[in-house]
């Protein structure tokens, strides 16, 4: 795994919120994008991909459906969802071609600490954790040049809102 270049860390008070910082990252996402996430159930990966959806201007709702480990949305670029949540082995990942199919997208995985192994050592991590009743801690893990600018990017694009 690529050595952790720049790192952010946000805090979100609600589900909103979350939705929020995700359709800021999904506006700055180019082809060939990687977002891994990581989190405890309920830390709000699956809230922060509806934000990316929204970002990338998919017009139909982003969804977390319990046996499908990839889907697909189409919007300014395809969003390549994938939830590794019921994962059995990492091995099943591979079999996926995740990256492979995703060169033409985004690639958003839930859950992606199931799988290291598949994904390239440049990427941007994104954990999740539990910080109140709605309040969830983000910190975001640029690994690889392109990332870095991505999340410099996304920093510079908060400063002008704040």
């Amino acid at each position: 795994m690529a050595t952790v270049a720049a790192s952010l860390a946000l805090k979100s008070r609600s589900p909103a919120e979350t939705r929020r910082i995700g359709a800021r990252l999904g506006r700055l996402l180019q082809a060939g994008d990687v977002v891994l996430l990581t989190g405890e159930l309920g830390s709000g990966k699956t809230c922060l991909v509806q934000g990316i959806g929204r970002g990338l201007a998919v017009p139909e709702p982003v969804t977390s459906k319990s046996f499908v480990l990839l889907g697909e949305y189409e919007g300014r670029l395809t969003l390549y969802h994938s939830d590794l949540y019921r994962l059995e082995d990492p091995l099943e990942a591979e079999d996926l071609a995740l990256i492979e199919c995703c060169a033409e997208g985004a690639l958003v995985v839930e859950w992606a600490d199931r799988a290291w192994e598949v994904f390239p050592p440049e990427h941007l991590l994104v954990t999740l954790e539990i910080s109140g009743d709605r309040e969830r801690d983000l910190t975001f893990e640029a690994r690889g040049e392109r990332y870095e600018r991505l999340l410099a990017a996304f920093t510079r694009g908060r400063r002008r809102r704040s």
